[in-house]
């Protein structure tokens, strides 16, 4: 699996990027540490996470490549993946999207930095 960022979203996530972190592409599903909500809706959601290297991330059992370094992922949310991906900053209404070959699989990808005291609040995908 792999993911390539457009110059914009990369330059949006590296910003906060060194190599004492590491990124994580969850799946909203409300399932450890790292998940916010479980809402009940019809909807895929993710959030790009950057935790510190030493960070505990069980459950992270899974890799998928990019552009800008590896993400981990939760294996099961292979399946709301696809093979080959994007994320690209939308300008327009300032989020970061996901897609696959198949289209969108998320308009509204969050985006937190764990290592930031200030990370949850400033999480754009609320």
């Amino acid at each position: 699996m792999n993911i390539t960022f457009d110059t914009a979203s990369a330059e949006k996530v590296k910003a906060h990027m060194d190599d004492n972190k590491q990124l994580l592409l969850t799946f909203e599903d409300g399932v450890g540490k790292y998940s916010q909500h479980a809402m009940i809706h019809m909807q895929v959601q993710f959030t790009i996470n950057i935790v510190d290297k030493d960070a505990p991330v069980e459950g992270y059992n899974a890799v998928v490549h990019s552009n800008i370094g590896d993400l981990l992922i939760k294996d099961y949310s292979a399946e709301d993946l696809e093979e080959n991906m994007s994320i690209k900053f939308n300008a327009h209404q300032g989020t970061l999207q996901l897609s696959g070959d198949g289209g969108l699989i998320d308009d509204n990808v969050g985006f937190i930095d764990f290592t930031d005291k200030n990370g949850i609040k400033n999480n754009p995908a609320k």
